[in-house]
């Protein structure tokens, strides 16, 4: 089992939330621990969607800096209303108009003035790469806050008993190869599965709490 398909709760939803507590701390642009929190929670999702959109590695990171940038323009008098929609479906929105502007970069060179004259303007039109990608960007979103819980509960434990779980479970190699390539029985590595699995779902929940 990989860990693209550790279930960690029967009705687990596929979005994962925004913290609340972070966005309003973001209204602080002098505030550098937050916003670097902000970019490593949500940099791998828009740098994955830009890549799936056909970009280069290159421009999937032009397309990061230029939404982090739009984001932090935006922080000052953003109001979080959840009746409107979510900051996830917002910098959806951002992350595929920065792509759209890398590809018609790449069409009309570093003639951008006018292009650029128009970049707050939401009639503005821009190719649309990202379109039907909501899907996508919402089981990456999923995939990104199960990596930073996983990765907590690694830190935190002991190195051979997260061997145990890794091998056996995120690597799916069977029982007998488990044990015999850590020299431990069988009980240790089941048990080891219980608690870290455990510690994980604890983990999803503990973030869950703080986000919306």
């Amino acid at each position: 089992m990989t860990v693209n398909t550790i279930s960690l709760q029967e009705d687990s939803s596929p979005f994962m939330p925004t913290r609340s507590s972070l966005l309003m701390r973001l209204k602080s642009w002098d505030d550098a621990d937050s916003w670097r929190e902000f970019y490593g929670t949500y940099s791998k999702s828009i740098f994955g969607l830009a890549l799936k959109c056909g970009l280069t590695h290159v421009e999937a990171q032009e397309v990061v800096q230029e939404t982090m940038v739009a984001v932090a323009k935006q922080m000052p008098d953003f109001k979080y209303d959840r009746s409107i929609g979510t900051f996830k479906g917002l910098l959806f929105t951002i992350t595929r108009r920065s792509i759209g502007k890398q590809l018609a970069k790449r069409k009309q060179g570093e003639a951008l003035e006018d292009f650029e004259a128009k970049d707050d303007d939401d009639s503005m039109e821009l190719p649309d790469p990202a379109a039907g990608f909501e899907q996508q960007w919402d089981e990456d979103w999923r995939q990104n806050l199960l990596a930073m819980a996983m990765d907590r509960v690694r830190r935190r434990i002991k190195p051979k008993l997260y061997q145990m779980f890794d091998l056996y479970v995120t690597q799916n190699i069977p029982m007998e190869g488990v044990t015999r390539i850590l020299n431990v029985n069988s009980a240790q590595v089941y048990m080891a599965k219980l608690r870290v699995m455990s510690m994980i779902r604890h983990e999803v929940s503990v973030l869950e709490k703080k986000l919306i």
